[in-house]
C-alpha cells in the first residue's frame, strides 16, 4: 500500500490520443510538473522510479501499453519526450513527432541537442535532452521520441565515453556531432565563405524532418535505360554553370544545371555522372592554404568534393536556397534536377566516396563518425592508428556489420527518396577489404577454419558487395566500381561483381592513349578495347557494357591537354608540382604548351578527333568528361581538385565560339553511335559479324611494330561499316573489303578540316566532297594520312544498276 501511495501521483490512466499510431512509444510529458527525469537526477533514482511505475501499471492494467513517466521541459518548445525506438536510424518524421536513433557501441552517455537556425549560427545549443541509458538505449542504439512541433529545428548529439585514441576511442562530450543518418546538413550557407567566427569548421547540425513536407515528382519513374545504350557525361554540379558565360539565373547550383539539361540532350548524353554532391566542406583546406601562398598560388578549396562529411545529405551550398527551410529546399532542388533530367531521357548517377571521410587521421576533426563510434566506422591498427588505403588519412570500415548496413541504407535512400539511377564508387577496391576485427563469427555467425584475416585483406566475397549486389532495390540500378585504391589493390577485370557491377576500365584508357599516340606493341590490345575488353570481362560472365570506357576523367589531363602537354603544370596547387600523376601517357604533338605552330595545332585537333571517334565506336559504355566536347584546357594541370575558378568551370563562351568546331564533331559522333545497332551490342562481337583488316582487307597485322587497326561490322541499320585507325607517322593507302554491287562511302575522316571531318547529311557540298574520293573508292581503296581514323559506310553502287 505504501508503495502504491508513493507513486500514485506519478501514474495516470492511458490516454489513447497520446499513443503514437506508427511507433507506439511510451510517453514522457513535458507539460507536467510531477517528475523531472534526466535533469539533476541520478541514474539510480530514475531507474527506481521507472521500476516502481512499471510495477503499479502492470499490476493495475495487466501490462497494457501506456505512458509510464512524465518529464518537465521548459525553454525552446512545448513538446513531449518519449522513450523512442531504436529503428530506423536517424531522425524519422512520424504522425505527431520525430523519432531519433543513433548507433554508438562504446558510449557511456548521450544527449540530443536541438538548435534554432539563429542559435546555430552563433554556435549556441538551444536545448539539450539527456538520454537515459535504461529507457533511451536498446543494445548499442540510443533513441528518443519528441512529440510536438519541431519544424525549423536542427539537431546533433553529444556522446560521452572514453577518449583513448590508442584504443580507438575519440569520445568528446564538449563537441556536438552530426548524426551519420542526417538527411540535410546546415552549417555555412554561402559557398567559399567562412563561418561567422572566421573558422573553416563551424558547428554543423542535421535537419529535423517533418511529415507534411512532400515533393511533387510529377509521376516520375525510373528510366531503366539499357546500360549498353548509355553515353555517360562526368559532370561537376558547380563547375557546369558557375562561369559567367552560362547565363543561368543561379550559377553553380542544381537549378543552374537543370537549365542546361537541354544542352546535354542535344549533345547525345543520356546519363550524367555527378561528381560528389553529398555534403562536404569546400573550405577544409583553408587553414593550410594561407601558409602556402606564393607567386603561382591560387586560393585553394576542396572543389571536387572527395571528402564526405555526410552521405545522406545533398551538398547544401550547391542549392540556390542555401539553408532555407533548414535544408528542405536544397533537397527539393536536387530532386528537381533529377526529375527534369528524367523528363529528357537522362539518367542520374552519383559519384559516392565510401572509402574515407572528411575526418582524416588522428589529427583530423571530430565531426560525426569519429565522435559516434570511431572504432566501428574506421579501420584501425592494434594501437588505434588509422589504416590509410584511401590516401586521405583514414579508411572507412566498410565490411563491418554496422557500417555495411549504413552504406546499404544510404544507397537505398538515394534511389527511393531521391530517384537516382545508380552510383559510381570512388576507390571501390576498399569496399572489398576485410573490416577491423574481421572474423567469420561476426560476419557469418559461425567459425570457419582458415577464415581469420588481418584488417584490410582483400576478400573474395566481400559482405558489403554481396549485400548491395543482392539487395532487391539496389540490384536494379547501375553500379560502377573504380576498381583500385591507394593501397595498391588493383581489380580492373576482377572486381567481385555478381554480374551486376561495371568498372571504370582504366586499362582501356591506358591502351587507347598509347596506341593513338603511335606507341609500338599495342595493336592487339587496342583491338580488345574496341571489342569491349573481352579479355577482362568475358570469362567472368560479364558483357561489353560492364566496361565503362574513358580516355579522360576529372582526375588527369583533359582531352585538349592530353595532346598539348607532356608534363603536368600543377604549381598553382601549392605543392611544388609534386601532386598529380606523373605517368600521363600524353603527347604534345611536337611542341609543349598551347603556344604552338599551326602544323602542331592541326595535328592536335586530329588527335582529339581520333580519341573521341575511338570512344564512340568501341563496344562498352563511353564516358565523356565535362568540357572535353569543346576542347576545355586546364593549362596542363592534371590535379585541379583545389580550384574554384576557370580551370574547373565549363566555358560556355568557348563552346559557342564559331571556331570551336570540335563540338560539332562530338555531337555528330554520339548521334552516329546511337544510330548504329552494331556499336552497342549485348554481347562481345564474334567473327560472324566482325572482320579484322590491315592495309589489305582481311589481312590484319598484330605485330609489335603495327600501328594500324581496321575492322568491318555488319549493321542492321547501316548495313555494314568500315573503321580504320592509322597511328603511324606515315600515310597509307588501304584496300577495302570487296562487296559486289556496293561501294564504300566516306563518312568520317579525322585528317580533314571541319566540316569535312564528318560528312553529315546537312552539309551542302557533301556530294562534291564524296566525289573527290571516287577514283579511289571505285578501286576499293582509300588514302589515309598519318595519325588519322576513318569511318566508311556501305552503299548500293549506282553504276551496278545500269
Amino acid at each position: 500500500m505504501e508503495l502504491a501511495s508513493a507513486v500514485s501521483g506519478l501514474i495516470r490512466a492511458p490516454d489513447p490520443g497520446l499513443l503514437w499510431s506508427k511507433c507506439r512509444i511510451p510517453l514522457l510529458d513535458s507539460r507536467s510538473n510531477r517528475v523531472s527525469v534526466g535533469v539533476g537526477r541520478s541514474v539510480k533514482e530514475m531507474r527506481d522510479a521507472r521500476r516502481i511505475a512499471s510495477f503499479v501499471v502492470n499490476a493495475s492494467s495487466g501490462g497494457a501499453e501506456m505512458e509510464t513517466l512524465v518529464v518537465k521541459k521548459t525553454g525552446l518548445r512545448d513538446f513531449k519526450v518519449l522513450a523512442g525506438r531504436p529503428l530506423p536510424f536517424g531522425a524519422t518524421a512520424c504522425e505527431d513527432g520525430v523519432n531519433f536513433a543513433v548507433y554508438s557501441g562504446s558510449a557511456e552517455a548521450a544527449t540530443l541537442c536541438l538548435f534554432t537556425l539563429s542559435d546555430l549560427k552563433e554556435n549556441k545549443v538551444s536545448e539539450q535532452i539527456s538520454l537515459d541509458p535504461v529507457v533511451n538505449r536498446t543494445g548499442n542504439v540510443w533513441h528518443v521520441f519528441l512529440q510536438g512541433d519541431l519544424k525549423n529545428l536542427l539537431y546533433g548529439y553529444k556522446i560521452d565515453g572514453k577518449f583513448q585514441p590508442e584504443e580507438g576511442h575519440y569520445y568528446d562530450y564538449s563537441r556536438v556531432i552530426l548524426d551519420p543518418y542526417a538527411k540535410a546538413v546546415t552549417s555555412r550557407e554561402e559557398y567559399g565563405v567562412l563561418g561567422l567566427d572566421g573558422g573553416n569548421w563551424p558547428q554543423m547540425a542535421g535537419m529535423i524532418p517533418v511529415s507534411d513536407v512532400e515533393f511533387d515528382w510529377g509521376g516520375d519513374l525510373p528510366l531503366r535505360l539499357p546500360q549498353k545504350d548509355l553515353v555517360i557525361y562526368e559532370m561537376h554540379v558547380r563547375g557546369f554553370t558557375k562561369h559567367d558565360s552560362s547565363k543561368v539565373d543561379f550559377p553553380g547550383t542544381y537549378i543552374g544545371a537543370t537549365e542546361k539539361l537541354d544542352y546535354l540532350k542535344e549533345l547525345g548524353i543520356n546519363c550524367v555522372e555527378l561528381m560528389p554532391c553529398q555534403e562536404f566542406n569546400e573550405m577544409e583546406y583553408f587553414g593550410h592554404s594561407t601558409a602556402m601562398k606564393g607567386k603561382n598560388f591560387l586560393a585553394r578549396v576542396n572543389f571536387w568534393g572527395y571528402s564526405t562529411i555526410n552521405y545522406f545529405s545533398p551538398m547544401i551550398r550547391y542549392s540556390s536556397a542555401g539553408m532555407s527551410n533548414c535544408g528542405h529546399d536544397a533537397i527539393n532542388e536536387f530532386k528537381t534536377f533529377v526529375r527534369e533530367a528524367h523528363k529528357r531521357g537522362i539518367e542520374v548517377l552519383l559519384d559516392v566516396v565510401f572509402n574515407h571521410t572528411a575526418e582524416g587521421n588522428e589529427n583530423g576533426p571530430i565531426l560525426s563518425f569519429r565522435g559516434a563510434d570511431n572504432s566501428t566506422y574506421y579501420m584501425l591498427a592494434p594501437k588505434g592508428e588509422f589504416y590509410n588505403y584511401s590516401g586521405c588519412g583514414n579508411t572507412f570500415n566498410c565490411n563491418h556489420p554496422v557500417v555495411r548496413q549504413f552504406i546499404v541504407d544510404c544507397l537505398r535512400y538515394w534511389v527511393v527518396e531521391m530517384h537516382v539511377d545508380g552510383f559510381r564508387f570512388d576507390l571501390a577496391s576498399i569496399l572489398t577489404r576485410s573490416s577491423r576485427l574481421w572474423d567469420s563469427i561476426n560476419v557469418y555467425g559461425n567459425p570457419k577454419d582458415g577464415d581469420m584475416l588481418t584488417t584490410g585483406s582483400p576478400l573474395g566475397t566481400p559482405p558489403l558487395i554481396d549485400m548491395i549486389s543482392n539487395d532487391p532495390i539496389l540490384r536494379g540500378v547501375k553500379l560502377i566500381a573504380e576498381a583500385w585504391d591507394s593501397g595498391g589493390l588493383y581489380q580492373v577485370g576482377q572486381f567481385p561483381h555478381w554480374t551486376v557491377w561495371s568498372e571504370w576500365n582504366g586499362q582501356y584508357r591506358d591502351i587507347v592513349r598509347q596506341f593513338i599516340k603511335g606507341t609500338n606493341g599495342f595493336s592487339g590490345a587496342f583491338a580488345q578495347c574496341l571489342c569491349g575488353s573481352p579479355n577482362l570481362y568475358q570469362a567472368g560472365g560479364r558483357k561489353p557494357w560492364n566496361s565503362i570506357n574513358f580516355v579522360c576523367a576529372h582526375d588527369g589531363f583533359t582531352l585538349a591537354d592530353l595532346v598539348t602537354y607532356n608534363n603536368k603544370c600543377n604549381l598553382a596547387n601549392g605543392e611544388d608540382n609534386r601532386d598529380g600523376e606523373n605517368h600521363n601517357l600524353s603527347w604534345n604533338c611536337g611542341e609543349e604548351g598551347e603556344c604552338a605552330s599551326i602544323t602542331v595545332r592541326r595535328l592536335r585537333k586530329r588527335q582529339m578527333r581520333n580519341f573521341f571517334l575511338c570512344l564512340m565506336v568501341s563496344q562498352g559504355v563511353p564516358m565523356i568528361y565535362m568540357g572535353d566536347e569543346y576542347g576545355h584546357s586546364k593549362g596542363g594541370n592534371n590535379n585541379t581538385y583545389c580550384h574554384d575558378n576557370h580551370l574547373n568551370y565549363f566555358r560556355w563562351d568557348r563552346k559557342e565560339d564559331s571556331s570551336s568546331d570540335f563540338y560539332r564533331f562530338c555531337h555528330l559522333m554520339t548521334k552516329f553511335r546511337s544510330e548504329c545497332e552494331s556499336l552497342g551490342l549485348d554481347d562481345f562481337p564474334t567473327g560472324d559479324r566482325l572482320q579484322w583488316h590491315g592495309h589489305r582487307h582481311c589481312a590484319p597485322d598484330w605485330s609489335k611494330t603495327s600501328r594500324f587497326v581496321a575492322f568491318s561490322m555488319t549493321d542492321k541499320v547501316m548495313q555494314e561499316i568500315y573503321i580504320a585507325f592509322n597511328t603511324s607517322h606515315l600515310p597509307v593507302t588501304v584496300s577495302l573489303p570487296e562487296r559486289p554491287g556496293y561501294i564504300w562511302e566516306p563518312l568520317v575522316d579525322t585528317s580533314k578540316p571541319s566540316p569535312y571531318d564528318f560528312l553529315s547529311d546537312d552539309l551542302p557540298d557533301k556530294p562534291t566532297a564524296i566525289k573527290q574520293y571516287a577514283g579511289f573508292l571505285h578501286s576499293n581503296l582509300y588514302p589515309m594520312l598519318s595519325y588519322s581514323s576513318i569511318i566508311l559506310i556501305l552503299r548500293p553502287d549506282p553504276e551496278s544498276l545500269l
